[in-house]
């Protein structure tokens, strides 16, 4: 193949892969602007920490203490998870539904002093900004088809970025580095623009376009672990009896996963009958407490009749990679310098995107117009021609 063609092959890929998932990839860079700033947002706006300053080594009220407050509190209900917030110290959790395989949005979540276990706020996380910001951002409210259709266009976008840089190539070997002529047509000058900004963005772009695509594919994630490490796990288990009567306490749950886990800390409690474990355990997710590693969690499974530890693994190459493409995806890993520099390079895709939009209008109405002009010297010729045979 020439390299004339392969150009012309590498622009068509450019175009129509650009073309199809801009109009979303615009949507996702709007969405996820405020979501990079949700906690700064939420300090914003004034609201204080939910517990009160004690000191230190005041004793814990404890999880079953909370958990019978909470049940209390809501008597129809059932607790499914309880998980800590590390931006709302001295606070635990819980999440109660009508029922154990109530649908995922079903849901009422009690924050829990953990020295008082007094019920400090129940917080309706499905309303408002954030939460529409978010949903757009994750599935645009159309659930697992709708982060499954994002992913398609993460990829698009991906294979844009590609060919762009097969195309800026060829085209920066008769050019400087970093041109934009001023100086010639409007479409000249944000052609210039939109390749310096999608050179300068193709490593940004490549990343958060990525992870995306793997945040899009969580639930696909969360079935192969169900079926794999978590089945492997709960084989002893398969032909048990029911679970009836009261369960094993929670705090020597959370007290032994600590133990068999030095150094990491409780993320998540998954009670039995949820995704996360099996009918017969709780299942208790630790961290671990630098940058990174607070992003990889272990889980631990233990017996909700007995109260012993039977099984505590770490987790499978592909699910470790979900968790750390989530907060690298809004540049969740250097505070708040990063979260400016993850913005501005989102800015700079809203122009790249923008500008790809106006190129292609362009491009398409100066062709249209090149077309109507060859037209209308036809026309002319076909004119004269047709007088001269009649003179």
């Amino acid at each position: 193949m020439s390299s004339v063609k392969k150009i012309q092959t590498w622009f068509q890929i450019h175009k129509w892969t650009s073309l199809i998932c801009t109009a979303f990839l615009l949507m996702l860079c709007l969405t996820g602007l405020p979501l990079i700033f949700h906690e700064e947002i939420e300090e914003l706006e004034g609201k204080p920490h939910l517990a009160k300053q004690v000191p230190v080594g005041t004793p814990l009220a404890g999880l079953d203490k909370q958990a019978t407050n909470a049940l209390a509190k809501y008597p129809n209900k059932v607790i499914r998870y309880i998980y800590w917030d590390e931006h709302e110290p001295n606070t635990t959790s819980f999440s109660l539904s009508d029922s154990i395989d109530a649908p995922p949005d079903n849901y009422t979540i009690a924050i829990m002093d953990d020295h008082t276990a007094e019920i400090l706020e129940t917080p309706n996380f499905q309303e408002g900004f954030m939460y529409v910001m978010l949903q757009l951002h994750v599935d645009m409210f159309m659930g697992i088809g709708g982060k499954l259709f994002l992913g398609l266009m993460g990829l698009l976008f991906v294979a844009a970025i590609v060919s762009g840089i097969m195309l800026y190539g060829p085209i920066m070997k008769r050019f400087d580095f970093g041109m934009v002529r001023t100086q010639r047509s409007t479409r000249l000058k944000w052609l210039d623009l939109h390749n310096l900004l999608g050179v300068v963005t193709i490593v940004w772009g490549t990343v958060v376009g990525l992870t995306g695509v793997i945040n899009t594919a969580s639930e696909i994630v969360l079935g192969l672990w169900q079926m794999g490490q978590l089945s492997e796990m709960t084989a002893p288990y398969k032909n048990a009896k029911p679970l009836t009567g009261k369960l094993s306490s929670l705090d020597q749950a959370v007290a032994l996963t600590k133990q068999a886990a030095p150094g990491m800390e409780p993320s998540i409690v998954a009670f039995p009958g949820t995704p996360f474990t099996s009918e017969h355990h709780y299942a208790v997710f630790v961290k671990g407490n630098t940058p990174l590693t607070k992003r990889i969690i272990k889980p631990a499974l233990i017996d909700a009749k007995s109260g012993i530890l039977t099984d505590m693994r770490n987790m499978p190459w592909y699910v470790n990679a979900l968790f750390i493409s989530q907060p690298l995806h809004f540049g969740d890993y250097g505070g708040l310098p990063l979260k400016i520099i993850w913005a501005l390079f989102d800015i700079a895709t809203i122009v790249i995107l923008g500008s790809g939009l106006y190129l292609w209008y362009a491009r398409n109405k100066a062709t249209k117009a090149h077309i109507s002009r060859l037209a209308k010297n036809d026309s002319e010729i076909l004119t004269v021609q047709a007088q001269s045979e009649n003179a």
